[in-house]
């Protein structure tokens, strides 16, 4: 792996870990205002215990070494929370700054998963 991209992977995927973590942890204590923003979205204040659990489950998947199908899943279920909660902020009328936390750490979980060594990544043989 070219040291520029292992840079890239090192500081994209910290990162993400920081904020899925900080995050994870706000929302599964169901603190940091996370309260007041999923109420004005329209869901139930349980879905925050949830997802902040699944957010710290999948962070220490893709910081552990090996199992590189847990961490695809990882990655596809950080990028699935993030743009559903970039739609959801535009879905209820909100200003589209409202999305920019989201979309920051789309772009993280993007680079992060594309950067990733090989170690790191399912490697299919067709022969």
């Amino acid at each position: 792996m070219k040291k520029t991209n292992k840079i890239i992977y090192w500081t994209t995927t910290l990162f993400l870990s920081v904020g899925m973590l900080a995050g994870g942890i706000q929302q599964m204590l169901q603190i940091g205002g996370y309260n007041e923003i999923v109420t004005k979205l329209g869901y139930p204040l349980y879905l925050l215990s949830i997802i902040g659990t699944w957010k710290i489950l999948g962070v220490i998947a893709i910081l552990i070494p090996k199992y590189p199908l847990l961490k695809e899943w990882a990655y596809a279920g950080f990028f699935f929370v993030m743009t559903g909660a970039a739609i959801s902020h535009l879905a209820v009328g909100q200003p589209f700054a409202e999305t920019m936390p989201a979309l920051i750490l789309l772009v993280a979980i993007v680079l992060s998963w594309y950067f990733r060594p090989t170690d790191r990544k399912i490697i299919i043989n067709n022969k």
